[in-house]
């Protein structure tokens, strides 16, 4: 297929090399030249916009930051819905509000285009391995449609339910993420505390019922698990600040569903403390940071 992709960060980079890889032509489109270049270099098409890198595509992905970026990369003069033609359906892999997601879809359709919501989990390795968690959100069909184009950058396709519900999956998961990774960071910073050796630590949680994907793959206290962003100086990983940013959708759309979310207004005011404090771009996994410091 001819894909257009709007969003080359550490994630869209990766996803749109993996169509390449497929035997997709993409044309790109980033704000970054660099990164539109290092894409040029694997047999991507520079494009001079969004609304060029859609132009003629059979399909368009977008992958960015907020919901804001969304809007303006969909509705600006120079935008997606400006070069795509009719019929040919939108795919925003972008973690937002499922509220937002509806109201793009509404724009979509009103020139003849289907949105689908299909955020992804499995971070900045699953997206260089091509084994993301596409969370897909619209009907039936339309998920049948866009499944061998997600499949090129992922290995597990799930339908969701209706649009936007592919957000929800993905913010309830980041919520259970934040979570699981401060309660995971609080009890290594104890056990240290408390001078037991924190491998010995990590590995008896890993073989015990407080294993979760935060202590046997992500282990927030470095050297534990090595190929973590922790035994790199939390480089290279998910950001505080996009945690932040998804804790805070979590606790949005519970506060409009009127439902409790104690543990998640909490971990999301652990991460704000984290990125106050000039902490915004390390790997979520530094919380460990807030405990530790405290040691003395």
């Amino acid at each position: 297929m001819k894909i257009g992709f709007v969003g080359l960060g550490h994630m869209g980079a990766p996803m749109a090399l993996n169509l390449l890889k497929a035997g997709h032509t993409v044309a790109v489109f980033d704000l970054s030249a660099s990164a539109m270049q290092t894409l040029a270099d694997a047999g991507a098409q520079k494009a001079a916009s969004a609304k060029a890198a859609a132009g003629g595509a059979e399909c368009v992905i977008t992958m960015l930051p907020a919901a804001a970026h969304v809007r303006s990369v969909l509705t600006a003069e120079d935008g997606v819905l400006a070069g795509i033609a009719k019929g040919v359906t939108i795919i925003d892999s972008s973690t937002i509000d499922p509220a937002s997601v509806k109201e793009f879809a509404k724009l979509a359709a009103a020139q003849g285009n289907a949105f689908v919501d299909a955020p992804v989990s499995g971070g900045t390795g699953g997206a260089a391995a091509g084994t993301l968690t596409f969370m897909v959100g619209g009907s039936a069909a339309l998920y049948e449609s866009v499944k061998p184009v997600l499949s090129g950058m992922g290995k597990n396709i799930v339908h969701c339910g209706e649009t936007g519900t592919g957000q929800v999956a993905k913010i309830c998961n980041n919520l259970v993420l934040g979570v699981t990774m401060a309660g995971v960071a609080e009890a290594m910073a104890l056990g240290e505390a408390l001078g037991i050796d924190p491998k010995v630590l990590g590995g008896i949680m890993n073989t015990s019922t407080g294993r979760c994907w935060s202590s046997d793959t992500y282990n927030p206290y470095p050297g534990v698990i090595e190929t973590a962003p922790s035994s790199r100086g939390y480089t290279g990983g998910f950001g505080t600040d996009l945690m932040l940013k998804d804790l805070g959708l979590a606790t949005d759309a519970a506060k409009a569903a009127h439902q409790p979310a104690y543990m998640g207004a909490l971990a999301q005011q652990l991460y704000q403390a984290m990125s106050s404090r000039g902490d915004g771009k390390l790997d979520f996994s530094a919380i460990i940071k807030l405990y530790r410091a405290q040691q003395g």
